[in-house]
């Protein structure tokens, strides 16, 4: 039976749900002042989301990019962290509900972020996994790395072509990263590893449906994008629809594409939760108010991919993890505000710029006062990405993991499993099952 969670204290109770950037952020803001807070994540730690697509590849261990959600906020005396599932938020009530117990309220932040979108073709996902977590990652890792060992293993030429195609569907930054790193991995990291095979001929392709690489970035930054995927011998198809996604490929318009590995990099949906608290776009995302609050509810608070944020200078803002982090701070801020009795602040983000790294020296940058491409792009992606990793020792360690990587041309997380299942016995007629064909 669901009970209450114990109250600690007469100040003002805040509840956030989500412990990513813009939830960790608003924590962080609130800690130490006279509230008490509640932060609710399905997980007990921290992921530094961009750098997720190299755990999927490899080149990072999982705990170099997490980290324990508690020790991060050990100093803030008056923040408790939830481990838990949030089901539903009953704003009438102001309770937030997880399986085991709810939670009570004066002031709420929904930070619960997103998840890829298929579009209404959610059966593509068991195929097309998308990159979200560290359990998306992770299965990335395996099949891309599996791959490779069934196409080194496998007498049947068409296995092994198949094994050794990787379609990457969304020429966003997460796509574009994918596409490079998985192009890096099989054409210089392993490519001693084995002795059947040449990984340098694994063929890589990045599909999307719109007119250049990188939508979002300025056109001069776009091409130049994709003649640096290019050069890393990767196939880019723009205009490319993609009309189905099987186990074994993608079927476009014309064409259907053996792949054993396939990565949806296409589109978010915000949080089911969104929709609990007042009215959404078509990405899910809670339409909010100037100041963050949501509509008719000046104590609700919606932050990061989960809110669809007003027009700034006549742009939409980006779904990037700055925007995520300043608008956190923002919802803090203006809590702290209705708490002492003054009026909330309109919130107005600081765009310093946008970038995505492509390979080994291979980047693009849009920092407002200069667009850069290439080496300088890269080393300023470096920098950028470890300023804002949380935690000092994570910091240290992914440095010495990218400088050995750098210098030697390899990678040390390169571990997968394999679930192997003995054969069928074969009817009279019919060809065995064997592990090549699972």
């Amino acid at each position: 039976m669901e009970t209450s969670a114990k109250a600690t204290s007469a100040n003002p109770k805040v509840v956030i749900i989500g412990g990513g950037f813009g939830g960790l952020h608003a924590a962080r803001k609130l800690a130490n002042q006279p509230v008490d807070v509640t932060l609710i994540d399905r997980t007990n730690h921290h992921l530094f989301q961009p750098l997720l697509y190299q755990v999927a590849t490899a080149m990072l261990s999982p705990a170099d990019i997490a980290q324990p959600i508690r020790a991060i906020l050990r100093d803030a005396k008056n923040i408790r962290v939830v481990m838990g599932q949030v089901e539903s938020i009953d704003m009438k009530a102001k309770l937030v509900h997880t399986h085991a117990l709810q939670y009570p309220f004066q002031y709420l932040i929904l930070a619960a972020g997103a998840r890829h979108s298929y579009f209404g073709n959610d059966q593509w996902e068991a195929f097309a996994p998308g990159l979200k977590n560290l359990s998306d990652a992770l299965e990335l890792r395996r099949r891309i790395l599996d791959s490779f060992e069934i196409a080194e293993s496998t007498g049947d030429p068409e296995i092994r072509k198949a094994a050794m195609t990787f379609v990457i569907i969304g020429a966003g930054p997460t796509g574009v990263e994918m596409a490079g790193s998985i192009s890096e991995l099989a054409k210089r990291t392993i490519v001693h590893d084995f002795r059947r095979i040449q990984t340098q001929r694994a063929r890589i392709l990045l599909l999307d449906a719109a007119p250049k690489v990188l939508p979002t970035f300025a056109d001069s930054l776009g091409v130049s994008a994709r003649k640096q995927l290019e050069k890393l011998d990767i196939e880019v198809r723009l205009r490319t629809e993609v009309v189905g996604v099987t186990p074994d490929g993608v079927q476009l318009e014309k064409e259907f594409i053996r792949a054993r590995t396939v990565v949806w990099a296409a589109g978010n949906t915000a949080s089911p939760l969104a929709k609990q608290l007042g009215e959404i776009d078509r990405q899910g995302r809670i339409i909010v108010n100037k100041d963050l609050s949501v509509p008719g509810h000046p104590e609700l608070f919606a932050i990061g991919d989960v809110a669809n944020f007003p027009l700034q200078d006549g742009k939409p803002l980006p779904g990037v993890a700055p925007l995520a982090m300043q608008s956190g701070e923002h919802a803090a801020r203006n809590i702290l505000a209705q708490v002492l009795g003054s009026p909330t602040r309109m919130f107005r983000y600081w765009d310093k710029g946008t970038m995505a790294t492509i390979g080994r020296n291979k980047a693009i940058a849009d920092l407002k006062i200069i667009k850069l491409s290439g080496f300088l792009a890269w080393l300023c992606w470096l920098f950028i990405h470890l300023l804002f990793i949380v935690e000092l020792r994570n910091r240290i360690l992914i440095f010495l993991q990218w400088a050995w990587s750098y210098t030697t041309y390899t990678s040390g997380a390169r571990l997968t499993y394999r679930t192997f299942r003995p054969a069928v016995p074969a009817k009279e007629g019919v060809r065995a099952v064997t592990e090549d064909m699972l």
